[in-house]
């Protein structure tokens, strides 16, 4: 009966000792999983502000580019604009001139006329009065 009563000890202090080993590492591998993840949810804390960050860098490019583009075409809208009103005031310029030059050759064209119809008056009247004589 003494050895039963000690096998018993002995099996309950190893069944004791084996259980409170096993409960240990799950203490400490559930304090070692913990500890993995805050690790991991401050990675991705980090990956997540560094994305973020990525983002707002890109849009300030972007529209940096974007405000560019605009002032750009705003100033070819204008040299457009100022050389097509270069380019009217240089045809009514051109127009205007010929429009002077046509009524300058067609006064001509009318004194010339004019002196023709005098001669030729004056040639029949002269040759009118010959006869006369």
């Amino acid at each position: 009966m003494k050895k039963l009563l000690l096998s018993t000890a002995l099996l309950l202090a190893l069944s004791l000792s084996f259980t409170s080993c096993r409960d240990t590492k799950k203490s400490e591998s559930i304090e070692e999983t913990m500890e993995n993840v805050g690790e991991a949810l401050d990675d991705a804390a980090d990956d997540v502000k560094e994305a973020a960050d990525d983002a707002v860098e890109a849009t300030d490019e972007a529209m940096d580019d974007a405000g560019n583009a605009l002032e750009k075409a705003a100033d070819d809208i204008d040299n457009m604009a100022n050389d097509a009103v270069d380019a009217t005031n240089e045809t009514l310029d051109k127009a205007e001139k010929a429009v002077d030059d046509a009524a300058k050759s067609t006064g001509k064209a009318l004194q010339d006329a004019s002196d023709a119809v005098e001669e030729k008056v004056q040639q029949i009247t002269d040759e009118h009065y010959e006869k006369k004589d």
